[in-house]
């Protein structure tokens, strides 16, 4: 049996990932797109992960079938300390600080050991104009039962929010409850035209930027968390079948919530809203829940990303890794060799790696926007 190569650890933070998919694509704000393929090897991995002053190591779970070899296989991911950015990224600062909205963004998606990647990732810079300028679009999508619904949202949620505003009769106050909602109702209404993905659907988190507020409308499992001063703010709820007031609604409309591999829709869904979905109608509903929140200084940074992050890391956890990729103090090294993206790609990127090494077999896509020196 041919032995694996192995690398020697370095002496800083170290993953070593499950590596069944392993595909990660990352992209970011000058409209680039870079992927990363990690061969696959039949061996069971741990991850040693150092957060603050907690170490850490993880073994994920075996799959079925396979035998369990006793090997530490470290997959050209790691983590380097670093005290001072380079001159380009420096530039690249320079330059988006002039421009109005966010200063950096970044996304990264890994198909994890799923058969199909079913997320889907939107980023739309300026998509609509406000009184006091443009504002931006982010969503992460995670789709269920085949790709069909998360691809519809991806091509069409920004313009029904545009359209949805310019509806508007008041453009200064915008009611952002009813722009979204109108936006999610006209997003399920399309689908639900397509009789072929009738049993297909997607959960959605969506965040719009703008000068003075961050508006945030999620329908289902994704999750938006704003770093601020520091700590980590939850803009959205999971809406998870055994949430208390979404088991009442399911039990009211004459459903059931069943523990099948987890609680679930009629044994079926694991999570009680989504976009698509019709069988389950009206148990599953489309209808989002909708945050808005004031722009403060000592707003650092934010993070959109589907369950398969949330459902193996805390945002607690999750923000201090933004933290210190933005501040400089970690930097994704890839097979001994300096990584150009933008600090928000790399942080988005080291979310979705450290989700792999911490277990996760689901799709998982991060998108992390950064938000300081944005306030006006």
């Amino acid at each position: 049996m041919k032995t694996p190569k192995r690398h020697s650890p370095s002496a800083n933070a170290v993953r070593r990932v499950d590596p069944d998919s392993r595909e990660i694509l990352t992209g970011f704000n000058n409209g680039s797109r870079r992927r990363l393929k990690i061969r696959k090897m039949k061996y069971t991995c741990q991850a040693k992960i150092r957060i603050g002053n907690d170490t850490r190591r993880v073994s994920p779970p075996p799959e079925k079938g396979r035998r369990e070899i006793h090997e530490h296989v470290e997959i050209s991911l790691s983590l380097a300390t670093t005290s001072s950015s380079s001159s380009s990224e420096e530039e690249e600062r320079s330059a988006a600080e002039k421009n109005d909205g966010v200063l950096l963004y970044g996304y990264a998606s890994v198909r994890g050991s799923r058969k199909e990647m079913e997320d889907a990732v939107s980023a739309e810079i300026a998509f609509a104009a406000m009184e006091r300028g443009k504002c931006d679009f982010f969503a992460v999508y995670d789709g269920h039962g085949g790709a069909q619904v998360a691809d519809a949202c991806r091509g069409r949620s920004h313009r029904l929010v545009a359209e949805e505003m310019e509806r508007s009769e008041n453009h200064v106050e915008w009611d952002w409850h009813r722009v979204m909602e109108g936006c999610f109702r006209k997003m399920d209404g399309e689908v639900a035209d397509n009789a072929a993905v009738r049993t297909v659907g997607s959960t959605a988190v969506v965040a719009v930027v703008a000068a003075e507020e961050v508006v945030v409308a999620n329908c289902g499992d994704c999750r938006a968390v704003l770093g601020r001063g520091g700590e980590a703010l939850d803009l959205s709820s999971d809406h998870k079948p055994d949430r208390p007031d979404e088991l009442k609604r399911i039990e009211e409309a004459g459903g059931r919530v069943i523990n099948w591999n987890g609680q679930r829709v009629l044994g079926v869904l694991a999570t009680s809203r989504s976009i698509g979905d019709q069988y389950l109608r009206p148990y599953v509903i489309s209808e989002p829940e909708v945050t808005v929140t004031k722009r403060s200084s000592k707003d650092e940074f934010l993070i959109l990303a589907s369950d398969g992050l949330w459902d193996v890391m805390s945002s607690e956890v999750a923000c201090q890794v933004v933290r210190k990729c933005l501040n400089g103090q970690i930097r994704r090294v890839c097979n001994g060799v300096g990584n150009h993206q933008n600090r928000a790609t790399e942080a988005a990127g080291l979310l979705a790696e450290i989700a792999l090494a911490k277990g996760s077999r689901d799709n998982t896509s991060v998108i992390v926007v950064e938000l300081r020196g944005t306030v006006t």
